[in-house]
C-alpha cells in the first residue's frame, strides 16, 4: 500500500514543505476562483438523517463547503477547514446567504489535524492523505460519526485524480477505519450495470465506539 498519499498536498521531495504548500495552496486558490459552487457529498447526503440533533461537526478539506453548509443547516456547531484561502472566502459567503454560520478557516490539515476528541461527526470528500487515519479515529468523541467518500483504483472513466496514490485500493476504506463500527459503506467496482449506482468512489458511514 503506497503510504502518506495526499490528493491535495501531495509534496515534491526536492522543494522545502513551506514552499510546497504554497504552491498547492496558490493551485487550489486558481481552481476554485472561477469554480461553480458543487453540490455536497452523496456519502452525506443519503445519509444525513445520522446526523446527531447536536453537537460540533467538521468538513475537513471543504473546498467550496458544501458538506459545512448541510452539517450547519442540520443545527450543529460546524468548523470547516481547507489550505485554499479563497476557498473559504467563498464559503463565508455562501454561508452568510443561506442564513447559517460556519466557523470557516485557512488550515493545513495534515500538518494540523483534528485535535483528539474535538468533533461528534466529521465529514472528508475527495481528499486522501492516509496519514490522517489515525488524527480523525482520534477526533471523535465517543459514538462520534465519520461519513468519508473518495475515489477509488477500479473506476469508470476518467473522473477523479490520476495517480494511484491518491486513489483507493478495494475495500480500502473499511481496512482504514477498522476500528470503527461501519454503519453503511458502499463500493460497487465494476459490478453488474456499470451505467448505474455508485462507481469509482466508495463511501464510508462509521461509529466511534465508546472510549
Amino acid at each position: 500500500m503506497v503510504r502518506n498519499a495526499k490528493m491535495r498536498f501531495a509534496r515534491a521531495a526536492s522543494l522545502p514543505h513551506n514552499a510546497c504548500m504554497t504552491r498547492d495552496a496558490d493551485k487550489w486558490d486558481a481552481r476554485y476562483r472561477d469554480a461553480a459552487e458543487t453540490p455536497a457529498a452523496r456519502v452525506l447526503m443519503e445519509n444525513v438523517h445520522l446526523l446527531p440533533s447536536r453537537g460540533r461537526a467538521l468538513d475537513l478539506a471543504c473546498g467550496l463547503g458544501a458538506n459545512a453548509l448541510v452539517l450547519a443547516a442540520n443545527g450543529l456547531e460546524t468548523f470547516a477547514w481547507d489550505s485554499s484561502a479563497v476557498a473559504i472566502e467563498k464559503l463565508v459567503g455562501l454561508a452568510r446567504a443561506r442564513g447559517v454560520h460556519v466557523h470557516a478557516a485557512v488550515r493545513d490539515v495534515v500538518q494540523r489535524p483534528p485535535e483528539p476528541q474535538a468533533f461528534d461527526v466529521l465529514v472528508v470528500s475527495r481528499f486522501l492523505d492516509r496519514s490522517l487515519t489515525p488524527h480523525l479515529i482520534a477526533a471523535l468523541r465517543p459514538h462520534g460519526l465519520l461519513y468519508y467518500q473518495t475515489f477509488t483504483r477500479t473506476r469508470i472513466g476518467d473522473n477523479g485524480p490520476h495517480n494511484p496514490a491518491y486513489l483507493l485500493e478495494d475495500s480500502e476504506l473499511l481496512s482504514m477505519f477498522a476500528r470503527l463500527q461501519p454503519l453503511v459503506y458502499r463500493e460497487e467496482g465494476l459490478v453488474g450495470d456499470t451505467r448505474r449506482g455508485l462507481r469509482g468512489q466508495a463511501m464510508l458511514v462509521a461509529r466511534a465506539r465508546s472510549h
